[in-house]
């Protein structure tokens, strides 16, 4: 019986630390031998593979493809790429299987894989459970695989999301990599589509030895708001480690958050796509929803995560889809993934026909105060069950019209709302506060507060997530 670390398989990919436990190439040759016998069992093959620009993490791509090729798969290999990228390779090379090397925007020292065995489709829980057992029975399969490379993949790319984008002028931008995967791809594109860009941190270092490749770091938005102010650029660009996450900055130097951007996306895609369906996460403002209303479309308010949002937006229709940690669907040709590269492109779209700059259109946009996303420590163990107790003290108290529980309980009040709910990827509890006045805003988080204080098993120290 084959064993692997449990704590590697989370609630929608697989991630963990590069060490002896958990992700090596020994891990990745077994997790590659389970996914082949998971695709199998659906009729599939042939599976397209990348990795992102880590130290480590073409040496566990080539276990990984060792452990394919064992298994009798066909196996396009496409080199370092962006997690977007590798979605557009299963559309373009009509390829179902899909596998990115990634550990996404987590420190150094983490890695893992994101996989697909569908267009559009990676793993959700149910799925991963699946994976789990496979390895965990020992129930792989044998054959003889083969290996091609194919090496015109961001090409190819390029010059399909240039064919969907028209800026209406240039704008000076600044694009900040956190000298990640997206380095040697975003910048070059963005100038394509005929933009001045100035580049922070857009050289390789796998040491990242300037910030994480997060844009939802303080650390990262600070120094790319210095540099904005310093360029008198338009706005600034934030791009995670795999490109599949996207962070913003007006031309004032100010963060806009990710939902707070959304509205002026969605905006556009109303505008393309009239009452059409815009899907977002649980986290996301209250503002998005109004102003989705008010524009006639449909606000469809689901999980947060890549796997959730990508299947909501699938099942609804939806022309469009985002989550307030970056991550942007749209949905053109069929095509439906998360790419911060396209979403830049279509931001830039939008406010290059704009007659107003990038802070004079948030101000048009309906104004709240939302607090930081709040950590609190709770074992994995045990959290689910503490946010499914929270979640019936909530409705008992509040009234059940007013808890929305597809994600832990997001409870609407007079002049806000707050959030608590299961982090899929770490042991804490996430909570999200937003209202009309600052101190609205505080009463609320004082409200929760009361709630977790009565589970001693629930970190008393926040932290911003």
């Amino acid at each position: 019986m084959v064993q692997l670390e449990k704590t590697m398989f989370r609630e929608y990919d697989v991630r963990g630390r590069v060490n002896d436990q958990e992700v090596n190439e020994n891990s990745s040759e077994i997790m590659a031998k389970g996914f082949a016998a998971f695709l199998n069992r659906r009729g599939i093959k042939e599976v397209v593979i990348g990795y992102d620009s880590r130290s480590y993490s073409k040496d566990i791509e080539h276990a990984f493809i060792a452990g394919l090729l064992k298994s009798g798969c066909r196996v396009i290999n496409l080199g370092m790429v962006l997690s977007p990228i590798l979605y557009f390779a299963q559309y373009q090379l009509k390829i179902k299987g899909g596998v990115m090397i990634t550990a996404s925007h987590n420190p150094n020292g983490w890695s893992g894989f994101k996989l697909g065995y569908d267009y559009s489709v990676t793993l959700l829980p149910v799925d991963i459970q699946e994976l789990y057992q496979i390895i965990l029975n020992n129930e792989f399969i044998s054959g003889e695989g083969k290996l091609e490379n194919y090496d015109q993949i961001i090409t190819d790319y390029q010059n399909f999301v240039l064919s969907k984008v028209k800026l209406q002028k240039k704008l000076k931008i600044v694009v900040d990599c956190g000298n990640g995967t997206a380095g040697p791809i975003a910048p070059k594109i963005l100038r394509a589509a005929g933009c001045e860009v100035i580049e922070q941190f857009c050289d390789l270092n796998p040491d990242f030895p300037n910030h994480e490749p997060n844009p939802a770091l303080v650390v990262a938005q600070e120094v790319l708001a210095k540099r904005v102010k310093e360029e008198k650029a338009d706005l600034g660009f934030g791009f995670d480690g795999d490109g599949d996450r996207l962070g913003f900055c007006n031309e004032k130097g100010k963060t806009v958050l990710a939902d707070q951007a959304l509205v002026l996306l969605a905006r556009q895609a109303l505008k393309e796509n009239p009452g059409a369906a815009i899907v977002f996460d649980v986290k996301s403002t209250q503002g998005l929803i109004e102003d989705i209303s008010a524009r006639g479309g449909k606000p469809v308010m689901w999980i947060t995560g890549h796997s959730y949002i990508k299947q909501k937006v699938k099942e609804t229709n939806a022309i469009l889809g985002g989550e307030s940690s970056g991550h942007f669907f749209y949905v053109h040709d069929g095509h439906n993934y998360d790419d911060a590269i396209f979403a830049a492109l279509k931001f830039l779209a939008y406010l290059s026909g704009a007659n107003q700059t990038f802070s004079e259109l948030m101000k048009t946009t309906p104004q709240y105060f939302k607090s930081p996303v709040w950590q609190a420590e709770c074992a994995d163990e045990v959290k689910y069950q503490i946010v499914e107790k929270l979640v019936a003290e909530l409705k008992k108290d509040f009234g059940a019209d007013r808890v929305i529980d597809i994600n832990g309980a997001r409870v609407e009040t007079d002049e806000g709302w707050f959030l608590v709910r299961a982090s899929s990827n770490l042991p804490v509890l996430v909570m999200v506060f937003e209202a009309k006045t600052k101190r609205r805003l505080n009463e609320l988080q004082k409200i929760l507060r009361s709630y977790l204080d009565q589970y001693p098993e629930i970190g008393k120290e926040w932290g911003s997530g």
